[in-house]
């Protein structure tokens, strides 16, 4: 399927909820702190050097971009947070927005949801979860710029984070992602084509064609 992300291009954008297109067919939101590498995660899963903007001021896009695959499959790059030196209303009005969306978008199937792995698990980052979790959406992390620890200290971080989520009985993967070293991205597009192929497995087969095979 890694294909089909390369075939991720730009649409729309909008700075609200109503300004969406049309909520149909299947979505997978990106999301993160302004300086997460969000942008860098798309770029290189799409493997295309820029597809999504990589600013070189965190928090100045304050738009939800879509960028489609095709006419039902489509990549969500929501604004950053936590981190622009943006005033607080406004910062509120974007919380608010994207919590809104988690919660009430019909077609989106999941969240990947980027933390710099020096510093994970924010008030915010949290926050995110609990939403997918209460929309009963899944939620898969990229631990980025993992290039930035050894191997040792990356991997106890990685533990580090599954177990401070199972503490707080909040439900999400977690995985190691680089985009400089290109490492974790067979591991993240294998997640997104659990969501982007919901009724099928990896080689086109319906499940219930596959069921009906082993019940008869």
């Amino acid at each position: 399927m890694s294909q089909i992300y390369r075939q991720a291009h730009y649409t729309i954008s909008a700075t609200q909820l109503s300004e969406l297109p049309v909520d149909r067919g299947i979505e997978v939101a990106f999301a993160g702190r302004s300086n997460a590498g969000k942008s860098s995660a798309i770029n290189t899963i799409a493997d295309q050097k820029s597809l999504a903007r990589i600013s070189k001021t965190p928090g100045r896009t304050q738009m939800i971009n879509f960028f489609a695959m095709d006419d039902d499959r489509a990549l969500v790059d929501l604004p950053g947070y936590g981190y622009a030196k943006v005033p607080e209303q406004m910062k509120i009005r974007w919380q608010q927005t994207l919590g809104k969306y988690l919660e009430s978008r019909q077609s989106l199937r999941g969240l990947m949801l980027m933390m710099d792995i020096r510093h994970p698990l924010k008030e915010f980052d949290l926050q995110m979860i609990k939403w997918a979790n209460n929309a009963e959406l899944d939620v898969h992390i990229l631990l980025t710029k993992s290039d930035k620890l050894k191997h040792g200290a990356a991997m106890a971080t990685l533990h580090q984070v599954k177990a401070k989520l199972q503490e707080q009985n909040l439900k999400s993967g977690v995985q190691l992602f680089s985009s400089l070293k290109k490492s974790g991205k067979e591991e993240a597009i294998e997640q997104l084509d659990r969501w982007f192929i919901p009724d099928e497995d990896i080689s086109g087969i319906p499940k219930e064609t596959e069921e009906a095979k082993q019940s008869e």
